[in-house]
């Protein structure tokens, strides 16, 4: 889990704990308390509910700032003791992502003023590159470090063969450029930011991701298939947004290729965005092309730990993505003892162990994923051991590890001088 890249001393990290240390989380383009998996809410929303969470259980007060979606919503929310939600005013409530960065000076101004009327802020931790040009300019403005979190880099996404523009990368380089630490949730991440956008490799933290073993965890397989309706047949399970970037397509593709009549196909997840009805539509009409509408069940998002059953229920899970710079999906249905199979890219690579915890596909191949999905379902024993391994490796993940690196992080920062872009 820890690397040379990563300052951090993982075998002291449970013991670190900073009484009233005050830290304000900036997530602009979406809330950490929206469901995964709806609108533009995935894997960081994650992140960020449990990090503050954890923070907050060894001390810390947190301030999450993240731009006001609904005019209903509070100003300011307690989420528990320690954690703060404020919803911030920057443009209309219904912009759509693609155009937030327009209201980005909005957002910080909102950040700025709250912050000084609250007690010290003794960090900035920006989540996504929208973020992170707030956290730029509130760095400057006020004198504070600043640790950042892309969660997905628009460079990354450009070389995958997915489009993103170029005024993000150009911001990413600008705010690599300021941060006093980037924290990468995977070594293959610490590798693109280095390759990349030529960071600085003493200024690169390597920390995973944790996972709530609570929730996920091996489970009766019978038991949760009698909860989703399902009967005995073989279950295949995607979870994520309907977006190109998750290779959805290629998990009914692959789905097709099985060929096995009484199969299931979950698909779990929403799409968002303008585009994120024809994307719905699309995936649609490919499951009608390849004849499978009968077997494939797509289901609204869920709330998180609901997942779990959907994982036990599997025989395995696939994560297509062609860009993933952790993969928390892949870690939780790991952790409830359900293979994976899953694109060797980004941080997937060193969540699973081909052929000991799941499989790797190298190629955007159908063929190649149903080949690999049936050696699990023809080799039972060679399941059971993979379920087993996965387990075992899903154990050296949690969220108190993380949240124990990332506190040693802001110690760190807040006892040196400050890097500065100018």
């Amino acid at each position: 889990m820890s690397s040379s890249l990563n300052p951090v001393d993982s075998n002291h990290a449970f013991e670190v704990t900073h009484k009233d240390q005050h830290v304000a989380i900036l997530s602009l383009h979406t809330s950490p308390f929206v469901q995964p998996g709806q609108g533009d809410s995935g894997g960081m929303n994650v992140y960020i509910r449990e990090l503050v969470s954890s923070l907050a259980h060894r001390g810390s007060q947190c301030s999450v700032y993240v731009r006001r979606w609904n005019n209903s919503l509070p100003d300011e929310v307690l989420i528990e003791p320690g954690v703060r939600l404020v919803h911030i005013d920057a443009g209309d409530p219904t912009l759509e992502k693609d155009v937030l960065c327009d209201v980005v000076d909005e957002f910080t101004d909102g950040v700025e003023k709250d912050l000084l009327h609250k007690p010290n802020v003794d960090v900035l931790h920006a989540n996504y590159w929208l973020s992170g040009v707030s956290g730029h300019a509130l760095k400057h403005r006020l004198g504070l470090p600043l640790v950042t979190t892309f969660h997905t880099l628009g460079r990354a996404k450009l070389f995958s063969g997915e489009h993103d523009s170029r005024d993000r990368v150009n911001k990413e380089h600008e705010v690599i450029d300021c941060s006093d630490v980037v924290v990468a949730n995977s070594i293959a991440e610490a590798d693109q930011l280095k390759a990349l956008y030529g960071a600085p490799e003493e200024r690169i933290a390597v920390v995973p991701l944790g996972v709530e073993h609570a929730f996920f965890a091996p489970g009766n397989q019978e038991a949760a298939r009698a909860a989703l309706g399902l009967d005995n047949a073989p279950v295949v399970t995607f979870v994520g947004r309907l977006q190109p970037l998750k290779g959805v397509d290629l998990a009914v593709e692959m789905f097709a290729e099985l060929g096995i009549d009484n199969a299931v196909l979950l698909i779990v997840g929403g799409a968002s965005g303008i585009n994120g009805n024809s994307e719905v539509k699309k995936l649609q009409k490919r499951v009608e092309e390849l004849g499978v509408e009968q077997q494939v069940r797509l289901i609204a998002p869920q709330p998180h730990h609901i997942l779990s059953t959907f994982y036990r229920a599997s025989d395995m899970v696939i994560v297509p993505s062609k860009s993933e710079s952790f993969g928390l999906v892949a870690l939780e249905a790991a952790a409830c003892g359900t293979p994976v199979i899953a694109a060797s890219v980004g941080g997937l690579q060193g969540l699973i162990s081909h052929g000991e915890t799941g499989y790797l596909v190298n190629e955007r191949d159908p063929k190649l994923y149903a080949y690999y999905a049936r050696e699990i379902l023809t080799n039972p024993i060679h399941a059971a051991e993979m379920a087993m391994c996965a387990v075992e490796k899903a154990r050296q993940y949690s969220w108190r590890e993380t949240s124990g690196q990332i506190l040693s992080l802001y110690t760190s920062v807040n006892s040196r001088a400050l890097v500065d872009c100018r």
